[in-house]
């Protein structure tokens, strides 16, 4: 199986031979076996050619750019060898009608909210998240009962305010937050949350990548000129499940702890070695595999998102209605 490399250091990228080597500034020289590579995560400043270029696309390599403060800029993605107009004429089509266009929308709200509730549910002997699940669920239910996408936004968007607030209760104290602020986060978990769903949003690509799907193509966000918005309507599924996960393993066992942030003026961000902590807890999350109850095999969580693709495909070209996944296990 590939890997995914991470440069957060800043340097440049020099190739000898058929190797490419990074250098940092202090002139330490690693090499990178590009032939072993599904995705390189820039977070430096890295200067390269376009023999790096054309290196990457021969191997069908991504490499994804964030900013300094942590944020998703984007992606080179090699040519595409995923091309199928059929695919592409059918899922424009659930795009164009409204119906269709609404049902795949309350799918993906209602796998989030199904594991934003799951992640509560080790929580509700507190009276306040118990009361806050009650709140939550008496929202998820009015998610029948709306049909324009404004308001199936609405719906989610205030499941999500509510499972926010839980957090105060079942995170160390130092994290606490009194809102959902992303660009820039103002506090600690704030940044982490930004970060962590940042990365989502680049793994959930990388695996429409491999699929059929045109990533501009959206239900519930609203498909846009600069932005793959499908990643945001997957990714939806997968916060919960993944980062949030992640985020509650690292902060409640003080792995990561208010040190391992950097204070600006009016936002704050994960310092290199708090990203590199998460990054590492969020690719032994990917890597954790679980018996597949239909398939008869294990699967890893990196290949659920996938499978969400695959599920979808099959929805465009009619050959089985959209259920989204919700954990069993």
């Amino acid at each position: 199986m590939n890997k995914d490399y991470y440069i957060f250091k800043s340097g440049r990228m020099r190739r000898k031979n058929n190797t490419f080597y990074f250098i940092d500034k202090e002139e330490n020289k690693k090499s990178l076996p590009v032939h072993q590579m599904e995705n390189i995560y820039v977070f430096g400043k890295v200067d390269f050619n376009t023999d790096f270029l054309n290196m990457l696309t021969q191997h069908n390599v991504r490499i994804h750019f964030y900013n300094y403060y942590g944020f998703y800029n984007g992606t080179y993605y090699p040519r595409s060898r995923q091309v199928s107009g059929f695919t592409v004429v059918n899922q424009s089509n659930h795009y164009l009608n409204e119906v269709k266009r609404q049902y795949l929308a309350k799918q993906f709200v209602s796998s989030s909210a199904f594991h934003m509730l799951r992640n509560l549910r080790n929580h509700k002997n507190y009276d306040e998240v118990a009361s806050i699940m009650e709140s939550m669920q008496s929202h998820l239910d009015l998610l029948d009962n709306v049909q324009r996408i404004p308001e199936i936004m609405g719906v989610e968007g205030t499941i999500r305010q509510l499972y926010y607030a839980s957090f105060n209760y079942i995170l160390p104290a130092e994290f606490a937050f009194d809102e959902r602020t992303k660009r820039p986060p103002k506090d600690p978990l704030n940044a982490i949350i930004s970060f962590g769903n940042s990365i989502c949003y680049t793994t959930v690509l990388t695996e429409i990548y491999k699929t059929h799907l045109d990533p501009t193509v959206s239900f519930l966000h609203e498909p846009s000129t600069k932005r793959f918005s499908l990643s945001l309507d997957i990714a939806e599924i997968f916060k919960p499940l993944l980062v949030d996960a992640v985020i509650f393993a690292l902060l409640n066992r003080k792995q990561i702890k208010t040190s391992d942030f950097e204070y600006l003026e009016d936002m704050v961000i994960l310092n290199d070695s708090g990203k590199k902590k998460f990054i590492k807890e969020w690719n032994g999350k990917l890597e954790t595999t679980i018996k597949h109850r239909r398939l008869k095999r294990n699967v890893s969580y990196k290949y659920f998102i996938r499978l969400e693709c695959y599920k979808l495909i099959k929805h465009f070209i009619g050959d089985q209605q959209y259920k989204p996944l919700k954990a069993w296990w």
